[in-house]
């Protein structure tokens, strides 16, 4: 019997590849995404010192918006301003696996318009 692809594990096979790339350091740190079916988190990463600079996930109260797209969106905003007030201006984009698109995509547009570089 052919059983179906495990998505997940596709997804991080991808990441992975990317990961050999790219690394986050003090002077610019990653900002990974990470997708759930209900929810969405993005994290401000320093891959040197092993330490996350600043986090946001539609989990917070600041987050607000109607359907999915619009709170990853809001979490773009907050991701952005929250690093930009540890004085965090330019990033690298890790989009953990996913297709730069819908949820991931609004989030990356939301950080760029508010501040964040990449």
């Amino acid at each position: 019997m052919i059983s179906k692809p495990d998505k997940n594990k596709s997804r991080k096979r991808r990441h992975n590849r990317v990961r050999n790339k790219i690394s986050g350091t003090a002077e610019r740190p990653r900002l990974n995404v990470y997708r759930s079916n209900k929810n969405i988190y993005a994290q401000v990463i320093d891959d040197v010192a092993g330490v996350t600079l600043v986090s946001a996930s539609t989990l917070d109260s600041a987050v607000s918006g109607e359907n999915k797209t619009e709170q990853a969106a809001s979490v773009g905003k907050l991701v952005a301003q929250r690093a930009s007030e540890k004085n965090i201006k330019t990033v690298v984009f890790d989009r953990g696996g996913y297709l730069y698109h819908g949820r991931v995509q609004a989030l990356a547009d939301a950080a760029r318009e508010n501040g964040l570089e990449f």
